[in-house]
Order: structure tokens, then C-alpha cells, then sequence
């Protein structure tokens, strides 16, 4: 199969579809990549690497969209690289259809095959192609909501930590799947005051045996919950409805009991967010103040730290890479469940049920798309 990785031009971001090592193995299957100019130089991948690898460099992304047969990206494809996808084509990235309508309209109207990262499923459960993103954007949370509670942006100067006499930072974590879970991890290591609030019993039995009580668990309902939003410094929204939008579960009502000056983060705003302010920001200017509280929405956080991200993202993706090259799309979905959820829109159907339904759109099941229309 001809394989081709762009570089990514959304707003800071760094992170980049195909390692060197990653586009080795799939020379090794007998696959030709070609990888866009520059598209490694955000981790240190300079083009000679991927040469090294067996790749061809192509000197823009219009040859690269033009000459694969499948686009391996990280991020959504923005409205200029949606116009350049084809029919039969298969793109394989993050998508997050349900927040992004006109995202969604345009790849039904390519006809092309998409494969989002973030419906894939696990044999064990879980989103195996999303965890790692994950782990990476609750841990860098923390790192976020301590900076923007420094006064000098915009915050109301606490430390998270605290010093011997000066009560440490308190942080609330919505949500306690594997960003709440990695954003706990953080917190407790900087000796903040951490609450996770959750509805799975079985959720906060584990959160709180690993912690051995060194953080405060709470089931969540709406009352419990507007009472740890109005005590936090920082609360991290880390709410999770695979493939669907989020849903907003911190009012303005509550955000305005919070002290000013106090901090949201909201990594659930790829998915629309789960605060009732939240709104899209970017690396460049990724704060806003409103209600006095600030608020940090950055829908690409792991772009950030693009090197770590890249890698422990092709870790997961290119066992599946592989396999849609290997066997071509119809097969290799046909042949594992966990894979074929992952199929989110083929041939102009809309094939992931959530979407369909957020977004208004008949559903067809991905078995009988992939009956109906070749790929």
C-alpha cells in the first residue's frame, strides 16, 4: 500500500503520524511511505531519518494527499487537507466528529474511509488509541492549571503545593478514567489537595486503593459536585463519552461560586468540553478569563510535549497501521471488532452511532457499509 504522513498545520501543532522507526516496519511489510518535508522536524525527525527508513520525502502535502492510498495523521484534518481527500482513500487520525460538524459534512461528502484513533476499541476494554493522549494531556493538565493560577497569568497566586504554614492548592478532578487518573497523579505528587469526583463505584475503589487514601473520592452528582467546584483553586474537566459529545456538567452558575482568579481545564474540549464556557483555544493564546475564573481549553495539549506524545502515540497506532495496510481496509476491519469501531465515517455514510446521533445523520452499522459500498 502507498502510505502518506503530511505535517500537521494546525496552530502549535508539533506532533507528527509516522516515526522513522514506525515507518521502517512498514517498509519491512513491503510498503512505500512517503512523508512530507518536514513533517518529523516538531520531535527531531529531520527528512534524511525517514530517508534512512526507506521513505520518499515529498515536497509538499498536496503530493503526499494526491499519491497515498492512506493518510496517517494525528490531529483532524483541517478544512484545507478535508478538500484534498478522495474517494476509496483511507485517513487514519484523530477525528472527533461530534464536536465538529462541518468536519464531519466534508469527509461524508469525500467519500473517503476514516479511521479515528479515538473509537478504537481494546480487547480488555478501554480505547487503547486514545490512552496514551490521555495520559499524556492529564499530566500536563496539572502542569497547565499551576501555571495559570500564577498571578502574573491572570490566576489568583497559589501554589499548588503549598509551604509549611500556607495550606496547599486544592484541585478537583471531574472524572476519574485515565486523564483524571494520570491528572491525580500529578497533583498528589506536587502535595496538592485532590478530590476525584466519578460515578463508577468501581472508578473510585481503584482511585482510591492506588492513592492509599492520599486523595479524596466522591460520587457525583450534581449537588456534590457544585459544592467541590465552589472550593477548588483548579478543576480539570475529565469527563469522556467515547465518540460523542461531552457533556457539560460544570454550570456558569457554579463557575461563578469559585473564587476569581481561580482556574478550569477543560480536556474534554476536543469532544466540545464539560464546562458551560468552554471554548476551543490554541498554544499561541491558550487562556480566557470569564466569570473571573480562568479558563484553559487548548484542544491539542499533547502537541506540546511533541516528541513524548508522538511515540508513545505510534506505539498504539501502528500495530493497526499495519494491519489496514497489510489486509486493505475491508478485510482487516472485517477481520477485528476492535478495529472496525474505529470506523467512524465510509463511502458518505456515517458508520459510529454516537456521531450519527449528535450530529443528525443517518447510522449505518460498519458491518453493512462496508458490505454495501467498496472501499
Amino acid at each position: 500500500m502507498r502510505i502518506g504522513c503530511p505535517k500537521e498545520i494546525k496552530t502549535h501543532e508539533y506532533r507528527v503520524g509516522l516515526t522513522p522507526e514506525s515507518t521502517a516496519e512498514l517498509v519491512r511489510h513491503g510498503h512505500s511511505v512517503q512523508i512530507e518535508t518536514g513533517a518529523g522536524a516538531g520531535i527531531g525527525a529531520e527528512d534524511m531519518a525517514y530517508e534512512d527508513a526507506g521513505a520518499t520525502i515529498a515536497p509538499d502535502a498536496q503530493t503526499v494527499f494526491a499519491e497515498a492510498e492512506m493518510i496517517v495523521k494525528v490531529k483532524e484534518p483541517q478544512a484545507a487537507e478535508r478538500a484534498m481527500l478522495r474517494s476509496g482513500q483511507i485517513l487514519y487520525t484523530y477525528l472527533h466528529l461530534a464536536a465538529d460538524p462541518d468536519q464531519t459534512r466534508e469527509l461524508v461528502e469525500s467519500g473517503a474511509s476514516c479511521v479515528a484513533y479515538e473509537t478504537v476499541t481494546g480487547p480488555g476494554g478501554g480505547l487503547p488509541l486514545l490512552k496514551p493522549m490521555s495520559q499524556v494531556a492529564g499530566r500536563m493538565a496539572v502542569q497547565a492549571g499551576a501555571t495559570a493560577l500564577e498571578k502574573v497569568h491572570g490566576g489568583r497566586g497559589v501554589l499548588l503545593g503549598g509551604v509549611p504554614g500556607v495550606a496547599p492548592g486544592r484541585v478537583v478532578i471531574v472524572g476519574g478514567g485515565v486523564v483524571g487518573f494520570n491528572a491525580a497523579q500529578m497533583a498528589v505528587g506536587l502535595g496538592a489537595e485532590v478530590t476525584v469526583l466519578d460515578r463508577s463505584a468501581e472508578v473510585l475503589e481503584r482511585i482510591d486503593h492506588h492513592y492509599n487514601g492520599r486523595i479524596r473520592t466522591l460520587y457525583s452528582t450534581g449537588t456534590v459536585l457544585a459544592e467541590a467546584v465552589a472550593a477548588a483553586d483548579l478543576v480539570i474537566g475529565a469527563v469522556l463519552i467515547p465518540g460523542a459529545a461531552a457533556p457539560k456538567l460544570v454550570t456558569r452558575e457554579m463557575l461563578r461560586s469559585m473564587a476569581p482568579g481561580s482556574v478550569v481545564v477543560d480536556v474534554a474540549i476536543d469532544q466540545g468540553g464539560c464546562f458551560a464556557t468552554s471554548r476551543p483555544t490554541t498554544h499561541d493564546q491558550p487562556t480566557f478569563t470569564e466569570e473571573g475564573i480562568v479558563h484553559y481549553c487548548v484542544a491539542n495539549m499533547p502537541g506540546g510535549v511533541a516528541r513524548t506524545s508522538t511515540y508513545a502515540l505510534n506505539n498504539a497506532t501502528l500495530p493497526h497501521a499495519l494491519a489496514l495496510a497489510d489486509h486493505g481496509l475491508p478485510v482487516a476491519l472485517t477481520r477485528d471488532p476492535h478495529l472496525r469501531a474505529g470506523l467512524n465515517v465510509h463511502a458518505g455514510q456515517v458508520t459510529y452511532r454516537a456521531v450519527a446521533e449528535d450530529l443528525g445523520y443517518a447510522y449505518v452499522p460498519p458491518e453493512e457499509a462496508l458490505k454495501s459500498k467498496a472501499a
